[in-house]
């Protein structure tokens, strides 16, 4: 199943071309680079929704526990995990 992940927006890389604007987003721990293409409207501190590598839209922060939570519940965010040494 595909979902998209909530995450906190950490850093934001801008660009002269918006669609090259990228960002580091946290999950709980784990620290992604995404494109934030398709939320030139997302800034440092706020909470996006990622899929694929792309934050789709901004969400606020007790909208994004609330996702996290279930997905947890759900045992969805095994690909978040960094790999075993």
């Amino acid at each position: 199943m595909c979902l998209a992940i909530p995450g906190r927006l950490v850093s934001v890389e801008e660009e002269a071309d918006p669609a090259l604007r990228r960002g580091t987003v946290d999950f709980g721990g784990v620290k992604k680079d995404v494109s934030l293409a398709f939320t030139p409207e997302a800034a440092e501190g706020n909470y996006v929704l990622v899929h694929v590598g792309f934050a789709l839209s901004v969400v606020d922060e007790e909208e994004a526990q609330r996702i996290f939570e279930d997905l947890k519940r759900m045992d969805e965010l095994a690909e978040l995990e960094e790999p075993s040494p």
